[in-house]
């Protein structure tokens, strides 16, 4: 028997409701989701949309287009699933804060080659 396949818009909202609703509940398997095609198109396209800068490689939307933009996520999703991909850790940047405590600054950055 197979699932059916759940639309990201009502996985988020039963991820949410269930984070909500039980606060020590620990999500297993979540990775799988990340990974889908589905997953990786959408979050391109809030990326675009909100006019992400380029990654520290310099690649830019219209180059990723104008080399395809199936080979790119086929890439990443390539990557993701093969284990090849590990993120950076964050950049770290301590902001002095008027009571002369400091707030931490994370700042995600990627090396993914092209």
């Amino acid at each position: 028997m197979t699932k059916a396949s759940v639309s990201l818009q009502d996985l988020r909202k039963r991820i949410y409701m269930k984070a909500k609703a039980d606060k020590q509940h620990r999500f297993w398997g979540m990775y799988e989701h990340v990974c889908k095609e589905e997953t990786l198109r959408e979050a391109y396209r809030l990326a675009r949309q909100n006019n992400g800068a380029p990654r520290i490689d310099g690649v830019t939307f219209e180059m990723i287009e104008q080399g395809g933009l199936e080979s790119f996520l086929a890439g990443i999703q390539k990557d993701l699933l093969s284990g090849k991909y590990v993120p950076t850790r964050n950049r770290r940047k301590e902001i002095p804060k008027p009571n002369g405590k400091v707030r931490i600054l994370g700042t995600p950055h990627n090396s993914r080659p092209m």
